[in-house]
């Protein structure tokens, strides 16, 4: 609050500047960022605050917003540490230099200049500035990748991957051998692409087994599925036919959506004694995988449409023409998944806006008889603002609140003149418009 102050001007009006907004938290997909590591045990992040505001209407400085840099590929969540729950999805950063911002800056107090009407021309209060937001999110990385090799254990993945890209991934002849995903990238004469070497997966992986999530969540973001089938059934004696079914049963049971993901199938380690006896079966039930997921009509423009390639990743034989298939798989998607996305709103956009209408909402709680409590960050906020040592700032709060229906929902919950009412950490005693309509007059916002 500042009013103006200079010879022969004895009535100089008011000049109080307003404070200057809160620097934003925005977390920011940056290409040259590869783990969540600086997160795992620094977990406060906070940005800088406005400076205040002077008079001769000077606004204070607006605080610089806190960049938090994640690798390209992250999902952002909302937490509640209370509870431990994750909350609903806050944006997913896939390309490099996404960004969302994940807790606002607090809106800087207004000086005494935006409160002047015809009838208040010296307003003697000012409004505080809003308090920080703070708030709790989840960072969780996945693997951004165009294809991924899915399999069970000991299928060749690993020795797949590193025949067609530059990868080198760990290989040797027991189960397991994998377990973090292998990441690389393919080039043919005509396409690029990355590839995702996941670790195998068992029996009930969809509930966890064998680290069936940890593996598995990598499988999410991958527009097509390269599910490698250890043809020779390996020192177990599997049936190739029955390994193929239980991973497929896995991915759906995981998800639903991977039952229609576009994929191609690789009968691998055909080099080996016994493995030709096994390849018509394969073809057989990937044949039937796709007839049956094209009848009717709800899967009649469904993507799923398997093929099998004959490979020996040890030989060499049939993977160049694997690596030119998926790379012309993976280009047919890419333009499908663009039209897609530019018909979408910005996920920024989106959660913008639902953040404005979660806290524009506000509700009554009625604590016992004759007391009740407002609950609404808009609400809330208000009255955090309020300077209470200003009749006429807590003059002003009451008829904000009026205009924005607390008054109207207050009567509807049951509560009479005199009853309790609490905001934050204020209590208030409820007095009706109809019982003291002058407490407004001359008031404006």
């Amino acid at each position: 609050m500042s009013f103006r102050r200079e010879a022969h001007v004895p009535k100089g009006g008011p000049d109080g500047g307003d404070g200057g907004r809160g620097g934003n938290v925005v977390i920011v997909a940056d290409g040259s960022v590869s783990s969540l590591i600086d997160y795992r045990f620094k977990h406060h992040f906070k940005a800088q605050r406005g400076t205040h505001g002077k008079g001769s209407k000077m606004h204070g400085a607006n605080g610089e917003d806190l960049l938090l840099r994640v690798p390209v590929g992250t999902l952002v969540r909302a937490y509640d540490e209370t509870t431990k729950e994750v909350g609903e999805t806050i944006a997913d950063l896939v390309r490099d230099g996404d960004a969302v911002v994940v807790a606002q800056g607090g809106v800087g107090g207004r000086g005494n200049t935006h409160f002047v009407t015809p009838t208040r021309r010296a307003p003697a209060f000012a409004e505080l500035g809003e308090p920080a937001h703070e708030g709790w999110i989840e960072l969780e990385m996945k693997l951004m990748a165009d294809a991924a090799l899915v399999g069970v254990p000991s299928a060749g993945k690993s020795s797949l991957i590193a025949r067609m890209s530059a990868a080198k991934p760990k290989i040797a002849d027991y189960p397991f051998t994998t377990l973090v995903p292998t990441v690389g990238v393919v080039r043919t004469d005509e396409y690029d692409y990355v590839i995702a070497d996941v670790p195998g997966l068992i029996e009930g992986a969809h509930e966890g087994k064998g680290l069936g999530h940890e593996f598995l969540r990598h499988v999410e973001r991958t527009a097509l599925i390269v599910h490698v089938v250890d043809m020779t059934g390996g020192y177990e004696g599997r049936d190739p036919v029955e390994d193929y079914r239980i991973i497929n049963r896995e991915l759906e049971l995981y998800a639903e959506e991977f039952a229609h993901r576009p994929r191609i199938v690789v009968a691998n380690k055909m080099d080996m004694p016994g493995s030709e006896e096994h390849l018509a079966r394969l073809q057989e039930a990937v044949c039937q995988d796709s007839l049956a997921a094209a009848e009717g009509d709800e899967f009649a423009e469904s993507p799923v449409n398997p093929q099998v390639f004959v490979t020996s990743a040890v030989t060499g034989a049939g993977v160049d023409a694997l690596a030119a298939a998926i790379g012309a798989k993976v280009l047919e998607l890419r333009e499908a998944s663009r039209e897609a996305q530019a018909e979408q709103p910005h996920y920024d956009h989106v959660w913008e806006r639902k953040r404005q209408d979660q806290e524009r909402r506000f509700k009554v709680v009625k604590l016992s008889e004759g007391v009740f409590r407002v609950e609404g960050t808009n609400v809330e906020r208000m009255v955090v603002q309020t300077d209470w040592e200003n009749e006429e700032a807590i003059a002003f709060l009451q008829h904000r609140l009026k205009r924005l229906g607390v008054e109207r929902e207050l009567e509807a919950a049951g509560a009479c003149d005199g009853d309790e009412i609490r905001i934050v950490g204020r209590a208030f005693e409820f007095e009706s418009s109809q019982t003291h309509e002058d407490i407004y007059a001359g008031l404006d916002i």
